[in-house]
């Protein structure tokens, strides 16, 4: 069996997918192609998953290919694709989505998912994808490809509707997300046995339901809870607890990224909003940094003292090839199209993430029925900005984008018309060949 990773340069996250492979039996035996476009990078984690594969008794076998005229080798028999492609890295993509906006007056805290920062990502990302999927078409085409590249919504959508490449969208907030919840209410006594379900879009599916191994239902006592932690100024979570009070349910991505994903707390005529929900402004970009600059010490480090015992991840990766491969049941939340209205009030075109059941048969995406009306309202502001950043990258009009901005709900509540227009057209001309054309 072939499990090829395309972005293996994302060397922590390559290890951590493939290390986990490393860790199942069923799959520990398989060739793991890495591909990517940076030679170093590809060399560095080369390096630790030869290591890492030693350690774990030297089963199966890792090959490495370089650059786009060895990609569809690369994909060639592969039964799993894993993509954590970055289409112009922190420098230059990165910095430009937020430098530019910032001098419009238009302050981002992660910007990969929605916002100007994600209508952008999506733009340069899509077409790689795409070429990804004809490949994929052409080579391995009964492959199940497993996207975790950002942003989720729209980069999954436009593959489920516009390729014949199997796609399921992977993210790490849902299983992470009723465990931070209670830890962080001080409720530990209620993590073993809860029941939960959880849907809506990435990194803004609902907590709908949280019940303790009894049954009994926790938003109460969670609710009760609520107004000490906005009253502490330490606190870094208020983003999710405000949705709370606000619209009733807690929600799967953290406070940082939720904080721009709606018109409600990163607002210039009210500077002092940023203060009382702790919201880290260009929080993106010093991660960046930092992770690079942890990732060469942490290397030096591994050459210098061996690689360390790798324990099996959260990542869904490992476990939903696993599950097919031996046609063990298990549970996911997954990135599918809502076909069938699996969410009876969000677009049925929309990508919605929502329970899915994994065996031997693959991916079975579950009927969930309606969200509370508030829920699905703070989803479209949302699915509005992915659909037509999907079309836009469809058709290649300039008109989709601006219309895709102008609808985003933190850019269109900060800035005019004209203006989002202008800052478009910059940050086009910004990315330069990272772009395809529009017209």
């Amino acid at each position: 069996m072939k499990i090829t990773f395309m972005g293996a340069g994302s060397t922590v996250f390559a290890r951590n997918v493939i290390g986990d492979c490393m860790c199942s039996e069923a799959l520990r035996d398989s060739v793991f192609a890495l591909y990517d476009i940076d030679g170093e990078r590809l060399k560095e984690s080369q390096t630790i998953l030869e290591a890492m594969r030693k350690a774990k008794g030297g089963y199966g076998k890792i090959e490495c290919y370089l650059g786009v005229e060895q990609r569809k080798d690369a994909l060639r028999g592969a039964s799993f694709v894993i993509n954590a492609i970055q289409v112009g890295l922190y420098d230059p993509c990165t910095i430009t989505d937020f430098e530019i906006p910032k001098k419009y007056g238009l302050r981002q805290t992660i910007g990969d998912t929605l916002g100007i920062g994600g209508i952008m990502r999506a733009l340069r990302t899509i077409p790689v994808m795409e070429d990804f999927a004809h490949d994929m078409e052409e080579v391995c085409p009964d492959a199940l490809f497993l996207n975790y590249t950002n942003p989720m919504a729209m980069l999954s959508g436009y593959m489920q509707r516009y390729t014949s490449v199997n796609t399921i969208g992977l993210c790490h907030s849902v299983q992470v997300c009723s465990d931070r919840l209670l830890k962080e209410l001080d409720m530990e006594d209620k993590l073993e046995g809860r029941k939960e379900l959880i849907a809506g879009i990435n990194h803004m599916a609902w907590l709908l339901e949280l019940k303790d191994k009894n049954g009994v239902d926790l938003y109460p006592e969670i609710k009760s809870r609520i107004a000490g932690k906005m009253a502490d100024p330490e606190f870094k979570d208020k983003v999710r607890l405000d949705y709370i009070n606000n619209f009733g349910y807690y929600c799967t991505e953290s406070s940082e990224h939720n904080a721009e994903y709606n018109m409600f707390y990163i607002k210039s005529k009210y500077p002092e909003l940023i203060e009382r929900y702790n919201i880290p402004l260009d929080e993106y970009p010093r991660r960046c940094v930092n992770q690079i600059a942890a990732w060469k010490k942490e290397y030096a480090e591994l050459l210098e003292n061996g690689v360390k015992e790798h324990e099996r991840s959260r990542e869904y990766a490992s476990r939903i090839m696993e599950s097919i491969v031996t046609d063990t049941p298990y549970q996911i939340g997954g990135n599918v199209l809502n076909t069938n209205h699996l969410i009876t009030n969000l677009p049925a075109e929309a990508c919605v993430e929502v329970p899915c059941l994994v065996n031997g048969h693959g991916i079975h995406p579950c009927y969930v029925g309606s969200l509370p009306v508030q829920c699905a309202a703070m989803n479209m502001t949302n699915i509005n900005v992915q659909l037509l950043t999907i079309e836009a990258a469809r058709t290649r009009k300039l008109e989709h984008i601006y219309q895709a901005a102008m609808l985003d709900p933190h850019t269109g509540s900060e800035l005019d018309i004209d203006t989002i227009k202008k800052m478009v057209d910059d940050l086009i001309a910004a990315h330069g060949d990272y772009l395809p054309k529009y017209h």
